[in-house]
This record gives structure tokens, C-alpha cells and sequence, in this order.
């Protein structure tokens, strides 16, 4: 991968398509019976702490505090807002592991140094909107709707960006705008974190990165 052009890409995201068909999406009842605890809470449930198990969301969650510590009105505080219906493809802590290796060309092992180290990188600002860029506002889409959706697009909370859904042998890929990165994959094991409510969570492989 070209280091230079993924820092390059990463530095100039700038904040603010076709989405699922309406049988895709619940019906304004259903949404009404869905719970309201938000994916922050889901995120913070172990206490905002880290750890070595790559298949939990800890960068994440460190991530999600620092913008809102640095930015409040940040427009990442909706995923505080459990009475906003949306889905996030929330990258692991291998994910994020993975991502930092390829900027810095190092393994980096504690979960700690890699949030530091990605967000030195990036800045809070940018990485504000790698948040947003994982985020499909005003849909709670489920594993099963989503494994029923190949070649669906996909609005993210990054303005003007979008992800594309693939479906291949089973498996759910989120194709981001990034051409230098494997398309992330839902970790079926990771899948319809917060089922129930009107914010729900799917875990994935990579980090997205739109164009």
C-alpha cells in the first residue's frame, strides 16, 4: 500500500445514491417497539477500557470519547442519541491494528498505542470523520436485510460519501472509496450488536476509508 497516499487521504476527508428499498428498512411501527439504547452505551458497557482481544471494539469507543471530549457538538454524538434509528459497521481492534500498521509499516501490539498512534496521525478532526464515514443515518439494518441487499449503496453520515454492499458466498462485504484497502467484511460472530434497538452495530474487518 502506498503509506503516503492513504495519510494523504485520510488528511483531506472533508466534514459535512441509492439506499435500501423501503422493504428493507422497518416500518415506522416496528421502529416505535424497537428499544433506544445507543451504540455508546453498547461501546462503554466494559468501561472505556483496553485490552488484548482483538475482536472487541475498545479503539473504537476511545475514539468515539475523543472526538466528543474535543468536538461536543460533534455530529459523531449521535451515536449517544438512542432514539436515532441508524447502523454502524464498526471496525474491531484488529481492524484498527491493521490500519495503523500500514500507515506507520509497523505491528504496534497494545490497543492504547494504537488509538495514540492513529490519532496523531489523523488528528481528532479527521478522525471525526472516519467515525462518520462508518455510519448509515436513519436505517437499523440487520445481518439478514444486509446478506438481501448485494450491490445496495449505502449513505454514510460523511456528506456525500457512500459504501456499497457486496454479497459473496455468503459473505457481506462493505466496499468503501478506497482502492488501496481490502473491502471490509462482516464478522458474522460480530453481527446485530444491539438487536432490538433502534441503533444497531455490525463488526468488521477493516477500516473504512472513503475516496
Amino acid at each position: 500500500m502506498n503509506n503516503r497516499r492513504l495519510t494523504a487521504g485520510l488528511a483531506a476527508f472533508a466534514l459535512a445514491g441509492s439506499t435500501f428499498a423501503a422493504a428493507a428498512a422497518p416500518s415506522q411501527a416496528a421502529e416505535q417497539r424497537l428499544g433506544t439504547r445507543s451504540i455508546a452505551t453498547v461501546l462503554a458497557a466494559d468501561g472505556h477500557r483496553f485490552d488484548k482481544n482483538p475482536r472487541d471494539f475498545d479503539i473504537l469507543d476511545a475514539s468515539v470519547g475523543a472526538v466528543l471530549k474535543t468536538y461536543p457538538k460533534s455530529p459523531v454524538k449521535v451515536l449517544t442519541k438512542g432514539k436515532v434509528p441508524l447502523t454502524v459497521f464498526a471496525p474491531t481492534d484488529g481492524a484498527f491494528r491493521h490500519l495503523a500498521k500500514n500507515l506507520t509499516g509497523k505491528h504496534i501490539k497494545s490497543e492504547r498505542m494504537v488509538f495514540r498512534t492513529l490519532a496523531k496521525a489523523v488528528g481528532v478532526k479527521n478522525l471525526q470523520n472516519v467515525l462518520l464515514y462508518h455510519v448509515v443515518p436513519g436505517k437499523t439494518i440487520t445481518y439478514k436485510q444486509a446478506k438481501a441487499a448485494d450491490g445496495a449503496k449505502l449513505k454514510t453520515a460523511l456528506d456525500g460519501q457512500t459504501v456499497k454492499v457486496k454479497v459473496r458466498d455468503g459473505r457481506v462485504l462493505i466496499v468503501d472509496g478506497s482502492k488501496s484497502t481490502k473491502n471490509a467484511r462482516v464478522i458474522p460472530a460480530l453481527a446485530n450488536i444491539n438487536k432490538g434497538n433502534r441503533q444497531i452495530a455490525h463488526g468488521i474487518s477493516q477500516v473504512l476509508l472513503p475516496k
